[in-house]
């Protein structure tokens, strides 16, 4: 079995090299006849399976979506203003060394809400 398919194997190789036109030309009607059949399967056998991929939520027109675009503005206003109350207290030079890491995290969170993650 195995010299069989090795054979067969050898003398297809040596028919398309020999007849490189009709390798091409039946490899070409092969592929478009495989194109239009998935096209027709995918247009007539739709898949049950929904589409996995989300849109993003700038997007999305659903109200769970709206809703935690809401939230994330509400947090981003809530950082913004102790952010500028920190700013006040470091404009009277009173900043804590655990103000200027509230303030990196405050920042960090803040880039997260922006760029919705």
């Amino acid at each position: 079995m195995n010299a069989f398919l090795k054979t067969t194997g050898q003398k297809w190789l040596l028919w398309s090299a020999k007849n490189p036109k009709k390798f091409f030309t039946y490899s070409i009607v092969f592929l478009s006849f495989s194109f239009i059949i998935s096209l027709l399967q995918g247009i007539f056998f739709p898949s049950d399976i929904p589409f996995k991929i989300k849109p993003p939520v700038l997007y999305s027109k659903s109200t769970v979506a709206q809703s935690n675009q809401g939230k994330n503005d509400k947090e981003m206003e809530k950082i913004v203003g102790e952010l500028q109350l920190l700013k006040v207290k470091r404009d009277r030079k009173e900043l804590l060394k655990e103000d200027s890491l509230r303030i990196e995290y405050l920042f960090n969170q803040y880039q997260k809400f922006k760029n919705g993650h």
